[in-house]
C-alpha cells in the first residue's frame, strides 16, 4: 500500500491560497480518480477539487474554514500501488524493478514536503509565503508577527488574520520595522547638515474613525468575498494613482442598428445581443491602436500584454462583483463576442465560473449604465493598469451639422469614463485611447451586415 498526498492545484493567476469550505468526504471513505472529495473559495470564484488518485481517503490535514496554500498538501489517499511513503524509513534490500515506485508518484509525494518546511517555517511558527509577503509590505517586525494569534490550522496565522490585526489599528512593536522604501530625494545644491530636527519618512496606517453604533443599528458581518473584494480595491488604490478622463459619444447609429437588427441576429444566432459585445469590440480595437494601456507593473518594468483578454465586472445576485474575462477578443468577431459574453454573464450569475473563467485579465470593461448611472470612476482591477466605466445611454438634444445648415435634433448619448494607473498611463494615453474608443462607437456602420 502507499500514501499519496493530494496537493492544492493552480486555479488561475495570482491566486495564492484557498479555503476549505465543505469536504465532501470523510476520513476512511473510499474514493475514484477524479472524484470531487473537497470544495473550496478563493479571493475570485468557488470551485471543487478532485482526487488524482484512486483510494481511501486516511487522513485530512485541514478542516471547513481552513485556508491553504497552492501546491500545499491538503489530505492523504492510501493507494494500492507499491510505493515507498516516508523517507526516513529504514532502506531494505532492493526490491524487483516490477516493484520499483513510479519516479511520478515519488516526486508528487516527496517535493512538497522536502520544500514545505523550508519555505514557511520562522522559528517555532510557520507561516505561509502570502503571510510573510504582506507582513514584510506592511512593515511588521518578526516580533510582532509571532504575536498575532492564529486561527488556521494548529494555530498558523492566515491572511485574513493578518489583515484583521493591520486593519484594527495595530500597535508598532518595540522595534520599529524598517520601512518599506524611503523615497529617494535627488540634491543638487551642497549637501544639507544632518539635524536633530529631521524625521525619517515613513507610511503610517491610516487609523480608521470610531464607528458608534444605537440601539436601532444592525450589525451584518462581511461574507468571504466582500471581504476580498474590499482588500483587493484598498490595494489597488494604494498601489496605483488613478486618473479618470471623460468622453460623451454620440450612438446613435449603434442604438437604430441594434434595434434595428437585434430580432434577425437572434433567430441567426440563437444569441440576445446587448450594447456589451459592441462596446467591447470598440475597446479591443482601440487597444490595437494603444496597446500601451493593456499592460502591467513590475518594479520598474512595463510588461505589455500580447493576448487581449477583456475582463467584463458583473455583479452577482449577492450584491458582490466578479470579474469573468473574454481571452484572445481580438480573435472574435461580433457573433463570437456576444456569444461570449452571454455565457459568462449566465454562469456568473448562476454561479458557475472556473477558475480559468476569472483568470488572465488585461483590461477591463464595466457598465455603470446597468443601475441608470450615466457616468463613474471605476478602481483599476489590479495587476492591470486602466478600466472603463461606460455610462447609460441617454436621448439628449443635440446641434446636428447639415449641408444646409446646423439644427437641433434627439441623439443617444452615453458617457465613457477611463481610469488609468498614472505611473505608466499619462493624459495624453488615456485621452486618447477613450476618444478613439468614443471615435469607433459613434462611426458605427448603421449598414453593417450580421
Amino acid at each position: 500500500m502507499a500514501q499519496i498526498e493530494i496537493l492544492m492545484p493552480k486555479m488561475g493567476e495570482s491566486v495564492m491560497e484557498a479555503t476549505i469550505t465543505n469536504w465532501l468526504k470523510n476520513e476512511g471513505d473510499t474514493i475514484e480518480l477524479d472524484e470531487i472529495i473537497v470544495e473550496i473559495a478563493t479571493d475570485k470564484v468557488d470551485s471543487e477539487v478532485p482526487s488524482t488518485s484512486a483510494g481511501k481517503l486516511v487522513k485530512k490535514l485541514f478542516n471547513n474554514g481552513d485556508v491553504v496554500k497552492i501546491g500545499e498538501a491538503f489530505a492523504i489517499i492510501e493507494t494500492d500501488v507499491n510505493a515507498a511513503v516516508a523517507p526516513s524509513a529504514p532502506v531494505s534490500a532492493p526490491a524487483a524493478p516490477a516493484e520499483a515506485p513510479a519516479p511520478e508518484i515519488v516526486a508528487q509525494v516527496s517535493k512538497p514536503l522536502e520544500s514545505y518546511d523550508n519555505e514557511i517555517k520562522s522559528g517555532e511558527k510557520f507561516y505561509s509565503p502570502l503571510v510573510k509577503n504582506i507582513a514584510k509590505q506592511e512593515g511588521l517586525s518578526q516580533a510582532e508577527l509571532d504575536a498575532i494569534a492564529g486561527s488556521g490550522k494548529d494555530g498558523r496565522v492566515t491572511k485574513e488574520d493578518l489583515m484583521a490585526y493591520i486593519q484594527s489599528g495595530r500597535k508598532p512593536a518595540s522595534a520599529a520595522p524598517a520601512p518599506p522604501e524611503a523615497p529617494k530625494i535627488e540634491v543638487k545644491s551642497e549637501p544639507v547638515q544632518a539635524s536633530s530636527q529631521a524625521k525619517a519618512i515613513t507610511y503610517q496606517e491610516p487609523q480608521r474613525p470610531a464607528v458608534s453604533i444605537s440601539g436601532g443599528d444592525e450589525i451584518v458581518q462581511m461574507d468571504r468575498m466582500r471581504k476580498m473584494i474590499a482588500d483587493h480595491m484598498v490595494m489597488s488604490k494604494r498601489v496605483s494613482p488613478h486618473v479618470t478622463s471623460y468622453v460623451e459619444a454620440d450612438v446613435t447609429n449603434l442604438v437604430m442598428w441594434r434595434e434595428k437588427n437585434k430580432d434577425e441576429f437572434f433567430k441567426r444566432t440563437g444569441e440576445k445581443i446587448t450594447f456589451t459585445p459592441i462596446i467591447i469590440e470598440a475597446v479591443v480595437n482601440a487597444i490595437k491602436l494603444f496597446p500601451g494601456v493593456n499592460a502591467s507593473v513590475d518594479g520598474d518594468n512595463i510588461i505589455l500584454r500580447k493576448n487581449i483578454n477583456i475582463g467584463m465586472a458583473t455583479a452577482l445576485p449577492s450584491g458582490n462583483l466578479i470579474v469573468p474575462v473574454i481571452k484572445n477578443a481580438d480573435t472574435m468577431n461580433l457573433v463570437g463576442l456576444t456569444k461570449a459574453v452571454n455565457d459568462l454573464a449566465n454562469r456568473a450569475r448562476n454561479n458557475k465560473l472556473t477558475p480559468d473563467d476569472i483568470a488572465g485579465g488585461t483590461y477591463t470593461v464595466t457598465n455603470v449604465g446597468t443601475f441608470g448611472n450615466v457616468m463613474g470612476t471605476p478602481i483599476i482591477n489590479q495587476p492591470q493598469v486602466a478600466i472603463m466605466a461606460v455610462g447609460a445611454i441617454r436621448k439628449k438634444p443635440a446641434v446636428i451639422e447639415t449641408e444646409y445648415g446646423d439644427m437641433i435634433g434627439v441623439r443617444q448619448f452615453m458617457f465613457l469614463s477611463h481610469s488609468y494607473d498614472h505611473r505608466v498611463v499619462d493624459g495624453a494615453l488615456g485621452g486618447s485611447f477613450v476618444k478613439k474608443v468614443a471615435d469607433f462607437l459613434e462611426g458605427f456602420d448603421i449598414n453593417r451586415k450580421i
